[in-house]
């Protein structure tokens, strides 16, 4: 029994002995455990302090030099380098170009109207001569058209004989009123003479014959061709009555249409030049003169009014001729035509920002020169534009809400 109790209490001993330990290292394990906890505590507020001191250093300007951050304008839209090649999507370049507009139009000849006179009487009579007898003939300043008999201009040309008579014998008049009085005389008849278009080598022939004239003679005021004649022989004429219509087609009027969104281009002084169907290769080279100041609201064109030399006569009136008139717009900022997009209520450009991102801009444009639009605001000379923005818009859904134009029109 004794023995029995001996081992009891040593059993018992052990198992105390063991929990002691037990206990002992399981606080050792805690405050293990709690070490490591404010050790990695303190670590991470190191780390904090040591990102947050770097931050500090680092400013947005720094950062976007440095490439770490991108600005990205609203409505920017990337695409892989695979899905342009899937589209098909083309560049073109902002760039400054000189710019010749040419506006192409069909024009009609025509007389110059300051060159066409109507030759008339200033006395009545009868037509007893007629030189130019027929319509179109050509004359030349100064040729004889006809020749009037009037009993009027017979009558004042014997006046005029009559007072240079007087003049001799009143000059020798001892009084000067006498001798005043015989050369008023004389030179109203003169004078009456010279407003019948009475030429002054006229009025020295009948001076030097001493006879009157039967007939007053007519000339061409200037070289041209007839294009009315309504004198005949024998027919009686009144003054002011008109017998010839001669046009100087040495300078022809062209009139031309151009259509009103091309009038802008069109300046007083425009060079144009025109060929003809019947001379081919060969061209004419003229100016405007001036732009009438209405539009024909059927055709919604203006008419403009050219002046060409026609030295050689192969310019004939009612001819047609196809215009052409070059307009130099001089160094300008343009875009391919397709790099424009009409929303029908703005203009749109797509811009290439680099690595596969795309910006739809607004833009305004001016004139529009072969497949080229100039450029008035909305892109820099040297950015790069999407070419085929139709087809970009119609395969990026992205696009079409940036673009504001869900039918668009190019």
């Amino acid at each position: 029994m004794k023995r029995l109790k001996y081992i009891s209490w040593f059993i018992l001993i052990f198992l105390i002995l063991g929990c002691q330990k037990a206990e002992k290292t399981g606080s050792h394990r805690e405050v293990y455990n709690e070490g490591v906890k404010q050790e990695e505590k303190k670590t991470g507020l190191t780390k904090k302090n040591d990102l947050m001191e770097e931050m500090k250093g680092l400013t947005l300007e720094s950062i976007q030099k440095e490439g770490k951050m991108k600005e990205v304008t609203p409505g920017t839209v990337q695409i892989t380098p695979e899905r342009q090649q899937l589209i098909g999507v083309k560049f073109g370049i902002v760039e400054m170009r000189p710019l010749e507009k040419v506006i192409r139009t069909v024009g009609r000849v025509d007389y110059d109207e300051r060159k066409v006179v109507t030759v008339s009487p200033k006395i009545g009579g009868w037509i007893e001569d007629l030189y130019v007898d027929f319509t179109g003939r050509f004359v030349k300043k100064g040729e004889p058209l006809l020749t009037i008999y009037s009993p009027e201009l017979v009558s004042t040309q014997e006046e005029y004989l009559i007072a240079l008579r007087a003049r001799k014998d009143l000059i020798k008049s001892p009084f000067p009123e006498v001798a005043e009085s015989g050369n008023s005389l004389a030179e109203s008849a003169k004078r009456r003479l010279k407003l019948w278009d009475i030429s002054d080598d006229q009025i020295k022939a009948i001076e030097e014959s001493g006879q009157a004239q039967k007939t007053l003679t007519l000339y061409s005021p200037f070289t041209g061709f007839v294009l009315e004649k309504m004198a005949y022989k024998g027919m009686n004429v009144m003054p002011g009555m008109a017998l010839f219509k001669i046009a100087d087609l040495s300078v022809v009027w062209l009139y031309a249409d151009i259509y009103e969104y091309e009038l802008p281009f069109i300046r007083v002084g425009q060079q144009a030049a025109i060929q003809l169907s019947y001379l081919q290769g060969e061209t004419f080279t003229g100016k405007a003169i001036y732009i009438y100041p209405s539009l024909d609201p059927n055709t919604r064109t203006a008419k403009v009014r050219f002046e060409f030399p026609n030295p050689h006569g192969k310019l004939k009136p009612e001819m047609y001729a196809n215009v052409e008139i070059k307009v130099h717009l001089g160094r300008r900022l343009v875009v391919p035509e397709g790099a424009i997009i009409d929303t029908g209520l703005r203009q749109m450009a797509i811009v290439d920002k680099g690595n596969g991102y795309f910006e739809p801009r607004e833009v305004m444009v001016g004139a529009k020169v072969d497949d080229y639009y100039e450029i008035i605001k909305g892109l820099k000379a040297g950015e790069r534009v999407v070419t085929s923005a139709n087809f970009l818009i119609d395969s990026e859904s992205k696009f079409k809400e940036a673009v504001g134009a869900p039918g668009h029109a190019h």
